[in-house]
């Protein structure tokens, strides 16, 4: 059968990520790809017993249609974390929970930008996103990161030149892929530049709870003071990412129109895991949760930096993270990871090559994402001595 897909789709390719999940899935296969969440860190048995109680005491709420906005118990105790936490909310911001970040991303791509609006992302940059953008016919223009962020002279090389940018889209904190974190200089930079050229800014922070040394840099949004930041936050890498709860805080009129745009969507995210979070968050010790994995992260991040310093070429360069869930390498030149990968799989190792992240996904592309957050030492270990065998293989063959 021949099938006419829409325009804006029928070019969007899937995300490799999801397709290494499904090799992951198999017990054989140490998976350096991915993003996931340790799960012997799931508080499963408190979440358990919220739902239990949930279900024996307030079954018609837990399992009954709900406001698009979101449970409103919910949306203020985020609004609260988040004024403590990270000094966001003021009196122009709003909240909406949302299926999950990505879907506050898509939503407001929704809102925000017409076809052949430009977007302009990191390069690299989460590929979630970048397909998101893609899917309302986008331009998307990469801007290649520094040691402390994305080059904002390129940045503003763009804005002057081009009148129909809709959007920035920046991981500021322990970004995916690049493991980079942004400086308070060019966060307070980045933000003028968004206010002087009338673009707003989403801030995508899913990995900001996750700092080794439990040191933060201010967010952007915390900086705001006329509403050009959609601020993006989800519980995915803290209490579960299957429950599906993210949330966007934004100007009131975005976050309003963006209500709208989700209750076409899917009007509304599932009441049962909304109370799950509100009664976690009343109940429980999530900062005592956060510590636990910060200390997990911190120690597998260390255990894959000593193996690739063991096992790897010296001439592969890398991030060394300071939270988060990634480290990103480059072999340099001209080589291909997508070549390195499938040379890996055959010893049941898979990882992301680096194209993925890419605005041109098609480029050959020299560097690759690496994730520690869901395996032990051992496993660690022999996969990166697996994929340090490749490279050395493979750079050897090209010298």
């Amino acid at each position: 059968m021949e099938i006419t897909f829409s325009n804006r789709m029928k070019d969007i390719k899937g995300s490799a990520i999801r397709e290494i999940f499904k090799l992951a899935g198999d017990p054989n296969v140490i998976s350096l790809a991915g993003g996931n969440p340790a799960p012997e860190l799931f508080p499963a048995k408190e979440l358990a017993e919220i739902a239990s109680k949930l279900l024996t005491e307030q079954p018609v709420l837990s399992l009954q249609y709900g406001v698009t906005e979101g449970y409103l118990p919910l949306r203020q105790a985020v609004m609260e974390r988040m004024h403590q936490t990270e000094q966001i909310g003021r009196d122009f911001d709003d909240i909406v929970i949302t299926s999950g970040g990505q879907q506050g991303i898509e939503l407001a791509t929704k809102c925000l930008v017409n076809e052949g609006d430009i977007v302009i992302a990191e390069e690299p940059s989460f590929i979630g996103a970048l397909n998101a953008f893609r899917s309302y016919g986008a331009k998307l223009i990469g801007i290649p990161m520094d040691a402390d962020g994305m080059n904002l002279e390129r940045l503003e090389d763009v804005l002057k030149t081009h009148d129909n940018v809709k959007l920035i889209y920046t991981i500021p904190t322990f970004q995916n892929p690049s493991a980079i974190t942004m400086s308070l200089e060019k966060r307070r930079a980045l933000y003028e530049l968004a206010k002087r050229y009338h673009v707003f800014i989403i801030e995508d922070n899913p990995y900001g709870e996750l700092t080794f040394n439990g040191n933060k840099i201010p967010t952007i949004k915390s900086m705001d003071t006329e509403g050009w930041v959609l601020y993006s936050g989800s519980f995915s890498k803290i209490l579960s990412p299957g429950m599906r709860i993210g949330f966007l805080i934004g100007l009131k009129d975005v976050i309003a129109k963006i209500v709208v745009a989700k209750q076409v969507s899917d009007v509304h995210t599932p009441m049962l895991t909304q109370l799950m979070t509100y009664e976690y968050l009343r109940n429980y010790d999530i900062d005592a949760l956060i510590k636990q994995m910060r200390a997990c992260y911190a120690h597998r991040c260390g255990v894959m930096l000593d193996a690739i310093k063991e096992y790897f070429p010296a001439s592969v360069s890398h991030t060394t993270p300071g939270g988060g869930l990634f480290i990103w390498c480059d072999m340099g030149g001209d080589y291909d990871t997508q070549q390195v990968a499938k040379m890996t799989v055959k010893k049941n190792v898979v990882f992301v090559p680096g194209a993925t992240f890419m605005v041109d996904m098609d480029k050959p592309c020299s560097a690759f994402r690496l994730n520690y957050s869901t395996m032990n030492d051992e496993h660690i270990r022999t996969g990166i001595r697996y994929l340090g065998e490749a490279l050395k293989e493979i750079m050897a063959n090209n010298v």
